[in-house]
């Protein structure tokens, strides 16, 4: 069956938002591991990794070294931009910090995908002009950019349309984050989170040759199913378009996100030829899906 699958000309990296973490001890990561051996552990079973760490402080050289020296160079580090930029105001005060983290990150070399700015909430359309500026200045560089915004009016026309042709005239790719699943049913999954993701539209649009997908993934596995179903409809389609394309699983229970990402990934190479996840073929292999 596989071998009749059509080829994609974009490429696929599945991955997680962290890889410290303690709680994938004993599944994801074997019992006892130590944690200067998590994040080799984690790139040898996934392929990309939503670096958050970095919102909140920014490392050093040699960190960022050491992040490249444990990964293998097909591997893609997704770092976000400090919030000292994204979350103090008008953007274009903070541009010479923002380019400082570019050159910074590049330290990563072919490890880098892409850098993304996460907008605040109040952040909103009535700031175009400093978005405008400050994205065409800082994308002078090779490396590829990203937006995620989270006004409401970001998503309603005409605010829609505008900040799309501009990141599409800079090919700067757009954020999606799908926070769908966690917000069906009657209980919420986030009650004990210490951070809640925003329920916004989803508008699945491509801006660049590459995308950035943010699934806020449910605990219960059978509630995913219908979005991850749609999600592989759409990916087919960018795939065999040449999007390269960066999936980033999370979930209120960490716990679950590894084994919600590699059900994923058999979802889709069931409809599409995509590289293997490297997690299934390490030896001896990992406990399969069963452990759901």
């Amino acid at each position: 069956m596989t071998a009749t699958l059509s080829k994609p000309q974009g490429n696929f990296y599945l991955g997680c938002a962290i890889w410290a973490y303690k709680g994938w001890l004993g599944d994801f990561y074997p019992q006892g591991s130590s944690s200067s051996r998590l994040l080799q552990l984690y790139a040898e079973r996934l392929t990309t990794v939503e670096v958050n760490a970095t919102f909140y402080s920014t490392p050093s050289a040699e960190t960022v070294s050491r992040w490249a020296e444990q990964t293998p160079e097909s591997f893609r580090f997704c770092p976000k931009f400090p919030r000292t930029v994204s979350h103090a105001g008008l953007l274009q005060s903070h541009r010479d910090e923002a380019v400082d983290f570019i050159q910074l990150m590049q330290g990563l070399g072919p490890r880098l995908g892409p850098l993304f700015l996460q907008l605040p909430p109040n952040y909103g359309p009535q700031q175009f002009p400093d978005l405008a500026t400050f994205l065409t200045e800082i994308n002078s560089s090779n490396v590829p950019l990203a937006l995620e915004v989270r006004h409401p009016q970001w998503f309603q026309p005409p605010h829609a349309d505008k900040l799309n042709d501009l990141l599409t005239s800079l090919q700067v790719g757009r954020v999606l984050l799908d926070s769908r699943p966690i917000y069906q049913g009657p209980d919420d999954p986030q009650v004990h989170s210490q951070r809640r993701k925003p329920k916004l539209p989803l508008q699945p649009v491509t801006t660049a040759p590459f995308t950035v997908i943010r699934y806020i993934s449910h605990p219960q596995r059978e509630l995913n199913d219908v979005f991850l179903e749609n999600w592989v409809n759409i990916l087919q389609t960018w795939l065999r378009q040449g999007i390269n394309t960066y999936f980033f699983v999370h979930c209120p229970l960490e716990e679950q996100s590894p084994r919600t990402a590699q059900l994923f990934q058999q979802l889709l190479q069931e409809q599409i030829t995509i590289q293997p996840l490297p997690w299934d073929q390490l030896t001896p292999p990992s406990t399969q899906l069963s452990l759901f």
